[in-house]
């Protein structure tokens, strides 16, 4: 977490989380959800105009990516200064890039150590890692294919529902606080 945000959070302690304007999507991009979209469905529903607009900026990208963790119930959020803004989530807290020579990098250009490889009843892969779980990017999907192939990984079935509850992270914490 950046300095700066460290020291906004302890000069203004008390000010409210934010929920449901910002969505990490399956390709790790992320997404500011005003009202309209918000009002529109949930984020990973699919629906036309849920997502909201495709964060552009690298410096603010950049800023999100430092300052993207997990609380202690598992919901995933920005810390923006002294405000937490929670994320909802299309598919997984992370989504995962896997490079030519095997190695896994986050979304937030983390490397990250494989533990698990899953498959949902999609055919989408998942990896459990050091860093928690994640989607691969459908652009990696002939890395993975090569690493099944060449016997490095081995996939297990899951279920795409088991997903939060087993690896610990809540989908849309928006969802839960309304509850």
């Amino acid at each position: 977490m950046d300095d700066i945000v460290r020291q906004a959070m302890a000069k203004w302690p008390h000010v409210p989380h934010c929920y449901g304007w910002l969505g990490l999507d399956a390709r790790g991009q992320w997404y500011l959800r005003d009202d309209r979209a918000q009002a529109l469905g949930a984020f990973a529903s699919g629906a036309p105009g849920v997502r909201g607009a495709l964060l552009r900026h690298e410096k603010l990208i950049d800023f999100i990516q430092r300052n993207y963790e997990a609380d202690a119930a598992g919901q995933w959020f920005f810390q923006n200064g002294p405000q937490r803004v929670y994320v909802e989530l299309e598919a997984a807290p992370w989504v995962w890039r896997v490079q030519g020579d095997g190695a896994v990098v986050s979304h937030t250009g983390q490397p990250a150590r494989v533990r698990e490889v899953l498959t949902d009843e999609a055919g989408r892969v998942f990896l459990a890692a050091d860093l928690g779980l994640g989607l691969v990017h459908t652009q990696d999907m002939a890395q993975v294919a090569d690493a099944v192939e060449q016997g490095r990984w081995t996939p297990t079935p899951v279920r795409a529902a088991e997903l939060p509850a087993r690896f610990g992270y809540v989908p849309s914490p928006q969802a839960r606080h309304a509850a």
